[in-house]
Parts: structure tokens; sequence; C-alpha cells
């Protein structure tokens, strides 16, 4: 079988440490996202995720960690967020990290009810385009591309809009970028197991609130 390019690895390339990578950016998202608290700001979120990167052994990130609280949650990567906002009881956020750990990269985003267990629409759409679209990945061996119109079909018919502007990427022992920079979407081929970030990213008009979940194509 030939491999594409794109999907080349370092030579330092460690199975157990990347896997590790994952497993731990899972952690620390769900263990702070436990700790944010009506009243806090964006930057004490950044901080609390700081300290946690530090006890997991990261020095450094491979991409900027994003914290979106309330209405921030429907910015893309880019943007930046409206100043000042502090998030509520029973609001939406969400946390975008990408620490690297023992030479791997780690990156996990997921979205959160402040200080509540309730399910929420939105972000349990976030779960269910995720999970949709990576099961036709396994089943129908989609390129990227195809797994982007899928998703966005599969967004529609829940009742949310996915943001194309958010989409995924490789990942592997840092830096994946001397490999390929280009996003999923660019990706010609069925992505490989374990080797690729699908992201997705849903806006609801309605409530003016985003849901952002991302883990790897396996």
């Amino acid at each position: 079988m030939t491999i594409s390019p794109n999907e080349n690895l370092g030579a330092k390339f460690n199975l157990e440490h990347f896997l590790n990578a994952r497993e731990a950016s899972i952690a620390i998202v769900r263990q702070v996202a436990s700790r944010v608290v009506e009243g806090m700001s964006e930057d004490e979120a950044h901080l609390l995720l700081k300290e946690a990167f530090e006890k997991n052994g990261s020095q450094k990130l491979w991409h900027p960690t994003k914290v979106r609280f309330a209405e921030n949650t429907l910015k893309t990567f880019r943007e930046i967020s409206i100043p000042d906002i502090k998030i509520k009881k029973g609001d939406l956020f969400f946390f975008d990290i990408g620490p690297v750990i023992n030479d791997h990269e780690g990156d996990y985003g997921e979205t959160f009810v402040c200080q509540s267990n309730q399910s929420n629409d939105l972000i349990d759409a976030s779960q269910t385009v995720f999970q949709e679209t990576a099961k036709a990945w396994r089943e129908q061996g989609l390129n990227g591309k195809e797994l982007y119109s899928f998703a966005n079909n599969k967004a529609k018919e829940l009742g949310f809009e996915l943001n194309l502007d958010m989409d995924g990427h490789r990942l592997g022992d840092f830096p994946h970028a001397l490999h390929f920079k280009g996003g999923l979407p660019d990706h010609s081929a069925t992505p490989a197991p374990g080797l690729w970030i699908l992201e997705i990213h849903l806006r609801d008009p309605k409530t003016n609130r985003g849901a952002f979940f991302e883990d790897l194509l396996r």
C-alpha cells in the first residue's frame, strides 16, 4: 500500500507516547472544565490550563490554547474573543488545546455547560456530527473534503450550522507540519487511522452560541 506523503511520520514517532498525549489532552480539558465557575473570565481559565499543562509534562504547545465563553463560542480559531466576558452558570464554554508531551502532539476540544451536568442540544449535536462523520469515514472511506460535506449535511439535519472555516488537520510527533501543513479537506485520499484530527464547530443563530468538538479519527 502506498503511503501519502501527507501522512509521513518523524523518526522519533512513538505510538505509545502519541496515544498518551491524546489521553492527557482529554483529561486536561475535562479536569479544568470542572473547575470553571460562574464569574470566571477566559483569562482565568487560560491560567488553569497552563497549570494543568505543566503538571502533565507539557513545556510547549503546538498551537495556541483557545478558551471560548458564552457568545465567544461562535468565533473561529483565529478570531479574537470579545474581552471581559464572564461565564454564567448554565452558559456554554469550550476549550481547544494542543500540548506537546514527550515530543508528541495532543489535540482535543470539547464544549461544556458551566456548573451543570444538564444535557444541551447544541453540545449533543456537535458530538453526534463527529461520531456520525467518523463512522462514515470508517465505513465508506471518505476523503477529507467528503468528510466535511457529510458533516455539513448532518449538521443541517440536526438544525445547526457547521462552521467550515474550522477543519481538521494532521497530528503526530512534533512538529507534524514538517510533513503536511494543510487542512483535512486538502487531503484527497482516505485519511489513515490515528493520524488526523476531525474538528466539528456548530453554530446556533437562535441562541447565539456555538459548540466545538474535536478528537482523533481512529
